[in-house]
């Protein structure tokens, strides 16, 4: 049997990941007639259908399903290859496939990025925003370089570098202006409005109201920070917004933030990479970057942490 090529491969692996053939094209940015064509030449190759393919759904067989971890151990050890060319060198150099959760994105991601340019100007600079499980999924698949989230993590394959801890302040209608910081235990009692399930964002909301998942029932469940601090403007509840957040969601809203009572809400926002990656010496180096591009317009209630 011939053996099958890289671009089969990477397409096939594209399409179980998208789950259709047009996204899998689109993302791969070749035409979807290709992408089908080297598909079919792989199962040919291999002597089985990899898909089911019924309409516009499409399904991976019992033996796609046993040859797509393989397929992306092949792909990610491509990678590495190419990372270590990349890492003999003084700094980076190509393309760096950085993810970030939608609770961070929008406030480190200007002045990281402007960060980057000066120092590293010749990186290329691939950004990935989705909830923490996803990014997870696509470092540990060797599609992403590094992810900076909220820790923990606590995945053995992974390095977590924690970078600086942050506070959740409380925003609440403007017409509480000058009421004591409520306890804890009261934020149920008044609405408490969270993102919806999957970001960890709410999880650690939760967390510091004492309650699980099963037991708030939110009258809104929000895709984004922006759409909970409107919400609380109208009066329908109250919030709790990351420090960083607060100066861009807060300043077009009819609403007040304050701190809490201790012990203070708070997450450690930490930058992953692989443990194998042969550029994680460089990646060290990046997360000072970030650490120093946050320290530069945080708050001085923020804390930092040690390398």
């Amino acid at each position: 049997m011939t053996t099958p090529t890289l671009r089969q491969l990477r397409y096939f692996e594209a399409v179980a990941r998208h789950g259709h053939f047009g996204r899998a094209a689109a993302a791969c940015a070749v035409s979807q007639p290709a992408l089908s064509v080297q598909v079919r030449e792989l199962e040919a190759l291999l002597g089985t259908a990899l898909f089911e393919r019924t309409g516009r759904a499409v399904r991976l067989t019992d033996f796609g399903r046993d040859f797509l971890p393989h397929a992306r151990a092949i792909l990610r050890q491509v990678e590495e290859l190419g990372e270590m060319a990349r890492a003999r060198g003084s700094r980076f150099l190509g393309r760096l496939r950085l993810g970030i959760i939608p609770t961070i994105g929008p406030y480190l991601l200007p002045r990281l990025v402007t960060a980057l340019r000066e120092t590293l100007p010749d990186l290329d600079l691939a950004i990935r925003e989705s909830k923490t499980d996803t990014l997870v999924a696509e470092l540990e698949e060797g599609r992403l370089d590094a992810a900076i989230l909220a820790l923990p993590i606590a995945s053995p394959r992974l390095v977590e570098r924690p970078l600086f801890r942050e506070p959740f302040l409380l925003v609440r209608h403007e017409s509480a202006a000058g009421e004591p910081a409520p306890r804890a235990e009261e934020l149920p009692a008044m609405r408490l409005l969270l993102l919806e399930e999957g970001h960890c964002f709410r999880d650690q909301a939760l967390s510091f109201c004492g309650l699980t998942p099963t037991a708030q029932r939110e009258t809104l469940d929000a895709s984004s920070l922006s759409t909970l601090v409107q919400m609380v403007g109208a009066g329908f509840g109250v919030t709790l917004l990351p420090e960083m957040a607060v100066p861009v969601e807060t300043r077009a809203a009819p609403v007040v933030t304050c701190r809490l009572p201790p012990p203070e809400p708070e997450r450690t926002i930490g930058m992953i990479w692989r443990r194998t990656d042969p550029l994680s010496g460089r990646l060290e180096g990046l997360a000072d970057l970030v650490g120093k591009a946050c320290a530069a317009h945080r708050p001085a209630a923020a804390a930092e942490l040690p390398a």
